[in-house]
This record gives structure tokens, C-alpha cells and sequence, in this order.
């Protein structure tokens, strides 16, 4: 079993304390958010093939990774770092400090634990084409060596992600827009083309429309990545969380509307008041994230 932590919001940078303490439990309760169904998940190492963290602020999560490592237990982390404006992520640290915990992370565990997100890509008149080119030239020249892999992907508007964005460009006055899949194309492969030039293979998350010989589908839960790092083979089958995602089958132990980031394309936030208000609530002692 390989387990998420989490593609629904940011265990490692606000829910280090309760993911701790359900280690010591050697389980967690997750609620399905469709059916609203409570399963309980096994955490203890024994149990566990790998952890896969997804995150935008990984300090406060080193303790946690030491003990896992310490256990046997081999783990991998995503960590996205973009440099977007306030007006686009009103509270992720600053890129430099992101890309300073890579290269800590990636000294001390070792490069193929880390893969570093350029996603989602966004335009508005704030980061055009442009500013996406010279920011992945920036964020990979600092990067190199520290990572092997850089996941793109365009932003998927939502119902929500449109609402929440829209919101966000009347009350900071700039202009968005989402493109055609021509000049996605381009940009996409544009970057990739930069990444790949710092030993960065550059790979496309659940888009598979875009797809090139230089750009070739992501595996986000990956078992070869998490067979590397364990130094054993695992087996996972592959099942997508959705259409083009060639993840391996993982648990995942998180919940939606809860990550307090106030990113404004974020998909797994309805409301940023409401996840600042379930991140309030939250209580470390639960056997379940959030209610």
C-alpha cells in the first residue's frame, strides 16, 4: 500500500503535528468525499510500501521525515514552487526560501526523493508567457542537481477554480485568461525545453493532449521512484485518479477545503474562508484530519 499525504491539501506545511500522531497510532480515519464513508488506514511502516508527500513548505516536516527514514519507511515529495505574485498565492513562502528546503531535503535524503512542481501553469497579464520562461529558468538553474524531475501542467478552470480566480483578479485588478490549446502547447514545451537543459526531466501531469517525445506523461504516485528510494522492487497497479493520471494505486489520508495556502487556482478548495475556518478547527488528536 503507498500512501498519500496528501494531493488534497498540505500535511507536511500544516498538519505535521496530527500526521505524527497518527504514526504512533499506526492508523488514521479517512472520510470518502463523495459517499462521506469513514475508512480507517494503516500507517505503520510494516504495513506501508512508501509515503508520497505533496507540499509547498516542507521545514516543519523535517523531524517527521527523519523518523521515517529512520524506520526503514521510503518516501518521495512533491513540492510545488512557482515565485506566482501575492495576488495569485497570498501565503506560500517565498521561492527562494522553497528552493533553499529542496536543496536541504535533497542533500540530506538524497535527489530522487524530491520532485518539484511547476504547476498549475497560469497566465494573466501578472505572469505571461514571459515571466513563466524566465521563472523556470531562474527556479531550474537554482534547482539543478538538487532534482530530476520538474511536473507541468496547465491549470484545469474549474467551476470553482474560475469563481475563486475571478474573485481574486477584481480584488487585485489584473486580468486572466485561459488559453488556447496552441499556445498551451507551446508554453508548456517551452519550459520543459528549459528544464530538461539543467538535467530536469520535465514531465506532464494528467494532460496527456499536450504530450510530446520531450514531454511524456507524469507518474505523481510513482512505485519505480519509490523502489529506487526503498532499494527493494514494489508493485503497485496503475490506477489514475482521474482521466490521463498514470499514477500507482495510493491511499490517500487527506481532506478537501482545508489547506489555509489561499492558493486561487487551487482545485481541492471550494472556499478559501471555509478551509481557513476547517484549518481553525482542526484538531491534532482526531484519528481523522478534518470533519
Amino acid at each position: 500500500m503507498i500512501i498519500s499525504a496528501s494531493y488534497r491539501t498540505d500535511i507536511p506545511a500544516f498538519y505535521g503535528d496530527w500526521f505524527n500522531r497518527r504514526l504512533d497510532a499506526g492508523f488514521c480515519a479517512v472520510k470518502n468525499p463523495y459517499s462521506n464513508r469513514i475508512n480507517q488506514i494503516w500507517l505503520d511502516p510494516a504495513a506501508v510500501d512508501g509515503f508520497v508527500f505533496w507540499t509547498r513548505r516542507l521545514g516543519p516536516f523535517a523531524g517527521t521525515l527523519d523518523r521515517l527514514r529512520d524506520q526503514g519507511a521510503a518516501f518521495m515529495v512533491h513540492y510545488t514552487i512557482t515565485g506566482y505574485p501575492r495576488a495569485l498565492e497570498p501565503a506560500v513562502i517565498d521561492w527562494r526560501r522553497a528552493v533553499e528546503e529542496v536543496q536541504a531535503m535533497s542533500q540530506r535524503y538524497g535527489r530522487r526523493v524530491i520532485v518539484w512542481r511547476y504547476d498549475p501553469v497560469l497566465l494573466t497579464d501578472q505572469t505571461p508567457e514571459s515571466f513563466h520562461i524566465d521563472q523556470v529558468g531562474a527556479l531550474s538553474q537554482a534547482l539543478a542537481g538538487s532534482t530530476d524531475e520538474m511536473v507541468l501542467s496547465f491549470a484545469q478552470i474549474y467551476r470553482k477554480t474560475h469563481r475563486n480566480t475571478e474573485r481574486a483578479a477584481i480584488t487585485h485588478g489584473f486580468e486572466w485568461s485561459d488559453p488556447d490549446p496552441e499556445t498551451k502547447q507551446r508554453l508548456l514545451s517551452n519550459l520543459g525545453d528549459i528544464a530538461a537543459g539543467y538535467d530536469i526531466r520535465p514531465t506532464l501531469c494528467s494532460q496527456p493532449v499536450f504530450e510530446t517525445p520531450a514531454l511524456v506523461g507524469a507518474r505523481c504516485i510513482d512505485v519505480d521512484r519509490l523502489s529506487d528510494i526503498a532499494g527493494i522492487p514494489l508493485a503497485a497497479r496503475t490506477k489514475g485518479n482521474r482521466p490521463g493520471c498514470l499514477c500507482a494505486e495510493s491511499r490517500d489520508i487527506g481532506a478537501y477545503d482545508s489547506c489555509p495556502h489561499g492558493c486561487v487556482y487551487c482545485y481541492a478548495v471550494t472556499s478559501q474562508d471555509a478551509a481557513k475556518r476547517r484549518y481553525r478547527a482542526h484538531d491534532p488528536d482526531s484519528e481523522i484530519l478534518i470533519f
